[in-house]
């Protein structure tokens, strides 16, 4: 079963940390993801740039509007996502609770929607097989 976790971290904290605890930090979350991907259970995952970059797309009076920033205004802004397989919920609470990366900012940790009937089903409405 496949789970998204996605990691938050205050704004400017990685930026603003030492060096040498940057590296660390990296190093370690680095090496935990090397023993989930070495366990079957790393499925992707990528950091994502400062939420300064981020545009957000809202459907407004019949069209798209595209403001800056993220989403949604909080204290911690979602620094990467991880994509992780696992027996079931316990057992991804399990593994990400031994990340590294807990100790600098929360994870949320969401099951996977499988939309594979819902694409199907909208295919065979579409005319595509």
């Amino acid at each position: 079963m496949k789970f998204v976790c996605l990691g938050y971290i205050a704004p400017k904290k990685f930026e603003t940390m030492p060096e040498g605890e940057r590296n660390a930090m990296l190093d370690s979350c680095f090496n935990y993801d090397d023993i989930l991907r070495t366990g079957g259970h790393f499925s992707g995952g990528e950091a994502l740039q400062p939420a300064d970059t981020a545009k957000t797309l809202r459907w407004v009076n019949g069209k798209v509007a595209v403001t800056d920033g993220p989403y949604a205004e909080t204290k911690e802004q979602i620094g990467g996502i991880l994509i992780l397989e696992a027996r079931d919920l316990n057992h991804a609470l399990e593994l990400m609770s031994k990340h590294p990366g807990v100790q600098y900012g929360p994870f949320e940790i969401r099951p996977a929607a499988d939309l594979g009937a819902m694409v199907e089903q909208s295919a065979k409405r579409r005319g595509k097989h």
